[in-house]
């Protein structure tokens, strides 16, 4: 190990435990083996224990204000520019972004949520230099390299790849006003996504809970998805699909991320599988499937459909891509 990184080491561990020390002034007891830990920023991710009073914490009803600690401390340990330090705080990144979003009819003070949502926020506007995420499709137009080509003696644009934009340009925000309260979120989403494969299964599980939330109706018709007689017995599971409390709007700019985090849960661990991960997606799925029928959203139909017809793929285990065996000559 390199002088520099010994010294990168060292500020890393002595930061972990000036945030452990500071956490246990907040919550009533922290966990001996997070103290005594040579990993400090590690036990501060992982401990359920710990887990458990930080989730407890911040659903209590007065959290979330300008003046709450918890709140201050997952805003100074997210701004210690310490990756390590940032996960921590993105592992409650799922339970913030839900009571916040709950408490927004109630007009509730909720600075000290906003104070975490704008840090994320900035922290990626800074890292990608206000700069949209873009990948290139190609363009069928062009020949593969295993077919012959003739030159083109006029391009046209036509040919030219497209670019699609993944997450659009960022611009610095230093509150969070209604019109782009949606797309704060998101950000933080896709900052946590790109984080997924660090976050704890309770971290997932609880985005996978305040996504059933969010889209406020019951997805349970659709666990047989797709389901021919859905149309006949819609009329029957009407009284289920009702707006259910905690029901928010669902934009584009926020329900993409939150696709991309469920399609993980959903087939990111296919070798290592958590059924209760598992399944906690697929409800979220069907929720959010049945919401976006009522909204009458079709790329959120196509998008969640496609999910859903996945999930039916792998309980069957049929790949319908897969050409058919036979001995028999079809002339």
């Amino acid at each position: 190990m390199s002088s520099e990184q010994k010294v990168s080491w060292s500020d890393s561990f002595s930061e972990a435990q000036t945030a452990i020390q500071t956490l246990s002034t907040i919550l009533p007891s922290i966990p001996s083996t997070i103290s005594s830990s040579d990993t400090p920023s590690l036990a501060l991710l992982t401990d359920q224990e710990l887990a458990t009073q930080v989730s407890d914490h911040l659903r209590q009803p007065d959290s979330g204000a300008g003046d709450n600690q918890l709140c201050r401390w997952l805003y100074d340990t997210f701004n210690t520019s310490k990756v390590d330090l940032q996960l921590v705080v993105l592992r409650f990144l799922p339970i913030i972004a839900g009571i916040y979003l709950s408490r927004i009819p109630l007009r509730k003070p909720l600075a000290g949520f906003e104070a975490v949502l704008l840090a994320i926020y900035a922290h990626e506007t800074t890292a990608r230099n206000g700069q949209a995420i873009t990948i290139n499709l190609p363009d069928l137009s062009h020949p593969s390299i295993y077919h012959e080509s003739k030159p083109q003696l006029h391009k046209s644009s036509s040919t030219d790849l497209n670019l699609v934009v993944i997450s659009p340009g960022l611009d610095p925000q230093g509150t969070i006003r209604s019109t782009k309260r949606a797309r704060i979120i998101g950000v933080g989403l896709e900052l946590y996504n790109s984080k997924i494969v660090d976050m704890p299964i309770q971290s997932k599980l609880d985005f996978c809970e305040f996504c059933i939330i969010w889209a406020g109706q019951d997805g349970e018709f659709y666990k047989n998805f797709p389901n021919d007689n859905r149309e006949e017995k819609g009329k029957e599971d009407d009284t289920k699909n009702e707006k259910q409390e905690g029901r928010v709007l669902l934009p584009w700019e926020m329900l993409q991320p939150m696709l991309r985090i469920l399609s993980h849960c959903l087939m990111g661990t296919y070798k290592n599988k958590n059924h209760e991960l598992h399944e906690a997606a697929c409800r979220a799925c069907r929720s959010l499937y049945a919401r976006a029928l009522h909204d009458i959203n079709p790329k959120a139909i196509l998008a969640i459909g496609s999910l859903l017809k996945l999930i039916n793929f792998r309980k069957t285990g049929v790949d319908h891509t897969e050409l058919p065996v036979t001995n028999v000559i079809n002339l």
